[in-house]
C-alpha cells in the first residue's frame, strides 16, 4: 500500500467531514456498507468496503473526535440544569427565610402583648391594694406611671383616671370648640365639629341630617347620648387625625432621636379619643393626667397648659401646689382637682428582652377601662373596655 501524503490526508479529512455532515457514509465507495459504533455517532468502512482509503489509526481519530463532541455536549446540560437548580434552591431559602423572620416577629408580637395585659393585671391590682391598704401602698399616691420589670421584658402602665377627660355627653359647645382648637384645628372647623357634638346627643335636632343622608354609605344620626366614643367618627368634621391624633414637626427635632423620644423631630398631636369619654367629668378635671387641650377647654390659658404639663412630668402636684397653682391658671383654675375618681384607663407598654439582656425594639400597647367598686362588693373591680391595641408614646 503507497503511503499517502499529508496534502492527500488533510483532503480525506475534510471529505470525511463532509459526507458526515450530509448524512452519508464515511466511506469513499458510492455503496458503502454503513455500520454504527455502539454509544457514538461515526460511521466507519466494513472489511469489504474500500477500508484502504482510511487507516485504521485515522478512524480512531474520527471515533474519539465525536466522543469527546457527545461528552461536550452532555456536560453543557448538566451545567444549564445545575444552574436552574442552584436558582431554584436560592428562591426557596430567600422565601423560607423572610417566612421564619415574619412568624418570629408575630410569636414576639404575641408575647409582647401578654406581656402588657400582665402589667395592666397587676397594676388594677395594686392600685386596688394602695386604696384599701393606706400604710403599705404599692403605688404611691398621686403617681401618674408605674414600671415593671419582668424576667421576660418591662413594662410601663400609665394611670389615666377618667377625671382627666371631657365628659363627651355633657360638655358645652364653648368648651367642645376651645378643645378642637387646641388640638390644631382652625377655628371655622372646630366651631362646626362642636355643633355636631351636640347636634349627635340632642333629640329631636335635625341640623346636620341632610348632611348624613347624603353620604354613599347613608345613615340617621343618634340624636341621643353617645355610647361609645369612637361614634365621634362619624360625626361631620372629624376626620381620624382629629380624633385618634397625629404627629407634626417638633421645633428643633434632631433626625437622630427616634419619634417619641425627647428632642425627636416629630411630636405628637392628642385627638379627641385623648380629651373625651362617655364617662368623663363634667366638673373639674385632673390636672396631674388630663392633657393640654383639655386644660386649654377649661379656660386655662394655652402656654400656661402646656407649661403645667411640663412640670408634672417631674412631680405630679399634690393638694398644696394646686393651690399655688390656680392664682396663674386664669379662668380655668377653678376648674382643676387632683385625683380621679372610681373609673380609671390603664395603658400598658411592654417591650421584650432579647437573649443578650437587651431591650427588643418590638412594642406593643394595650389598655383597659376599669371600674373600681366599693368597699364589700361581691367583685372589686369590673373591665369595661378592654382594648387590645392602643396608641402609647
Amino acid at each position: 500500500m503507497k503511503m499517502r501524503s499529508r496534502a492527500d490526508q488533510s483532503r480525506a479529512r475534510e471529505k470525511l467531514g463532509r459526507n458526515r455532515l450530509a448524512g452519508e457514509s464515511a466511506c469513499p465507495t458510492k455503496m458503502p456498507a454503513l455500520a454504527h459504533q455502539s454509544g457514538t455517532d461515526a460511521f466507519v468502512c466494513q472489511p469489504g468496503d474500500q477500508g484502504g482509503s482510511f487507516t485504521a489509526p485515522e478512524q480512531a481519530v474520527f471515533v474519539r473526535r465525536a466522543n469527546r463532541s457527545t461528552r461536550g455536549s452532555g456536560l453543557l446540560a448538566v451545567l444549564w440544569l445545575s444552574a436552574a437548580l442552584a436558582a431554584i434552591a436560592f428562591s426557596l431559602s430567600v422565601t423560607v427565610r423572610g417566612e421564619i423572620e415574619r412568624t418570629s416577629t408575630e410569636v414576639d408580637g404575641l408575647r409582647c402583648g401578654y406581656l402588657a395585659s400582665a402589667g395592666i393585671e397587676r397594676a388594677a391590682m395594686e392600685l386596688l391594694w394602695s386604696a384599701t391598704s393606706p400604710d403599705s401602698k404599692l403605688i404611691p399616691k398621686g403617681s401618674t406611671f408605674v414600671n415593671y420589670v419582668f424576667p421576660s421584658g418591662n413594662v410601663r402602665v400609665d394611670i389615666i383616671p377618667e377625671t382627666a377627660k371631657l365628659n363627651v355627653n355633657k360638655a358645652s359647645a364653648e368648651d367642645l370648640a376651645k378643645l378642637v382648637v387646641a388640638l390644631g384645628v382652625d377655628a371655622g372647623q372646630a366651631e362646626e365639629i362642636a355643633e355636631a357634638i351636640v347636634d349627635w346627643r340632642q333629640p329631636g335636632s335635625k341640623r346636620f341630617d341632610g348632611y348624613y343622608s347624603g353620604l354613599s354609605s347613608s345613615f340617621q344620626p343618634a340624636h341621643a347620648s353617645f355610647r361609645e366614643i369612637e361614634e365621634l367618627l362619624l360625626l361631620k368634621g372629624v376626620t381620624p387625625d382629629i380624633f385618634y391624633g397625629t404627629y407634626v414637626p417638633a421645633a428643633g427635632g434632631s433626625a437622630v432621636a427616634a419619634i417619641g423620644e425627647a428632642g425627636s423631630r416629630l411630636a405628637r398631636r392628642s385627638g379627641l379619643i385623648d380629651c373625651l369619654s362617655v364617662y368623663g367629668t363634667d366638673g373639674a378635671v385632673d390636672v396631674n393626667t388630663a392633657d393640654a387641650a383639655v386644660l386649654a377647654a377649661i379656660g386655662v390659658p394655652l402656654y400656661t397648659a402646656q407649661a403645667i404639663a411640663a412640670q408634672r412630668s417631674n412631680a405630679p402636684f399634690s393638694n398644696d401646689s394646686l393651690g399655688n397653682l390656680m392664682s396663674v391658671a386664669g379662668g380655668g383654675g377653678g376648674r382643676m382637682r387632683t385625683e380621679g375618681n372610681s373609673m380609671v384607663t390603664f395603658r400598658a407598654t411592654a417591650r421584650l428582652r432579647l437573649a443578650d439582656g437587651k431591650l427588643s425594639d418590638l412594642r406593643r400597647t394595650s389598655a383597659a377601662l376599669v371600674k373600681y367598686m366599693a368597699a364589700g362588693s361581691d367583685v372589686p373591680y369590673y373591665v369595661l373596655r378592654w382594648y387590645d391595641t392602643a396608641w402609647s408614646d
